[in-house]
């Protein structure tokens, strides 16, 4: 798996066509490579792929479009969707550069991770601080369209999947992309956004001191990357330095996911021993267990959730319960239940593929159904103070309330 370069996610096809003048040159040539035999034994006439190959080439209006690389990736492109998975997708080297950015914690864009409510694209959640929140979007927004002048685009998102929806939204800093954003419940449910993208920094992980004697850790978590884990441990030992014995909030709205690894990481600092998540894959379950000495077992914890907390962030947070009883404050969670493997392809391209549903150590699985939390509360903006957080204000609370207890 090292040797490969795959890393599995928990966040966003086992044939893979050969890439580039190679995949171009085989099939014309060999024309007895005529079909292709799936592992379930479905035969697929990749006679009538060259064939419409050939009618393009020699037929089609302007021969300087006929780009081979572009048809292949575009060939690969369509194979994907096809699946009806909108997180099992194939990424064109831009596009790969792009995802691994992510991780990474630095890009250009208006600051929004993407996902998909019902196969519509949508907001998971908007970062802090960026153009995207500042203006008002929000988590589970739905994108009905995107408009950038500059790039000569005016596209409707319906059949989008999310690296072209990456690729229109992010942009050179200074330039601005309008999105037109649909909101069921508004008065006038659709508004145009115009965003000026910017440089986004987003760290992993960020550590505030809260409640009233400001004693009581505020662990935020934004996403599982790169960065993860360094971030993480010297937020922890500066609250470890300080010794309240108050207890922890650790904060997952907005948390779109990452890598499945930093998930069971984390978990493991607040879980003795055991069974942290199980992946579900084609063939065989794959279980995580605690693998460290947990510096906040037996402390007490309150998770927050909301609708843009999804993949590995429910699986942190629904662990946390099922196993420690760590109470879920806020609103209803994102619901994706689907692991994806990351593998690097020849070129630079990258397709990320969905391998696995994953479930709480209960055995349940909450794809499309999110997490409930314990106590929910529903994020009310302050127009007279934009730092208040009612939410937060509960967490605390609640967490409070079980110290006492």
């Amino acid at each position: 798996m090292v040797l490969r370069k795959i890393r599995s996610f928990a966040l966003v096809a086992t044939i893979v066509l050969v890439s580039g003048w190679v995949g171009y040159g085989v099939g014309v040539k060999q024309s007895a490579v005529s079909s292709q035999q799936s592992a379930g034994g479905a035969r697929a006439d990749m006679g009538l792929f060259w064939t419409v190959w050939g009618r393009l080439e020699d037929q089609y209006l302007d021969p300087k479009a006929i780009d081979p690389k572009k048809m292949v990736y575009g060939a690969i492109e369509g194979m994907t969707q096809a699946l009806g998975d909108p997180y099992t997708s194939f990424f064109p080297p831009t596009e790969n550069t792009r995802s691994k950015e992510d991780l990474s914690g630095e890009f250009s864009g208006v600051g929004i991770q993407l996902g998909f409510v019902d196969k519509t694209l949508a907001v998971m959640s908007p970062l802090p601080d960026n153009p995207a929140i500042k203006a008002g979007i929000k988590a589970g927004d739905l994108i009905i369209r995107i408009k950038d002048e500059q790039k000569k685009v005016d596209k409707d998102t319906n059949g989008i999947n999310i690296n072209e929806a990456v690729d229109l939204i992010r942009g050179k800093s200074g330039t601005e992309v309008i999105l037109t954003i649909y909101r069921e419940k508004d008065k006038e449910p659709t508004k145009e956004f115009k965003l000026t993208r910017q440089t986004i920094l987003v760290p992993s992980v960020t550590l505030e001191w809260v409640g009233e004697k400001k004693n009581i850790p505020l662990l935020k978590v934004n996403k599982f990357g790169e960065k993860t884990a360094a971030e993480w441990d010297k937020s922890v030992k500066e609250i470890l330095a300080k010794k309240t014995g108050m207890g922890v909030v650790l904060d997952l709205r907005n948390n779109p996911g990452g890598y499945l690894q930093r998930a069971v990481d984390l978990g493991s600092e607040f879980i003795a021993d055991g069974l942290i998540v199980s992946q579900a894959g084609k063939t065989e379950t794959e279980n995580f267990r605690v693998n460290r000495q947990g510096r906040f077992v037996g402390q007490n914890l309150v998770v927050l959730i909301n609708k843009g907390s999804a993949s590995a962030s429910e699986i942190l947070a629904g662990a946390l319960r099922e196993r420690v009883g760590a109470k879920l404050v806020g609103e209803n969670s994102f619901g994706k239940g689907t692991v994806q493997e990351a593998e690097e392809l020849p070129g630079g391209a990258g397709i990320h593929i969905t391998i696995a549903k994953w479930l709480l150590p209960s055995g349940k699985n909450i794809h499309g159904e999110g997490l409930k939390p314990d106590v929910e509360v529903k994020y009310e903006v302050n127009e007279k103070d934009s730092k208040a957080d009612n939410q937060l204000d509960k967490a605390i609370e609640v967490l409070l309330n079980n110290s006492k207890g």
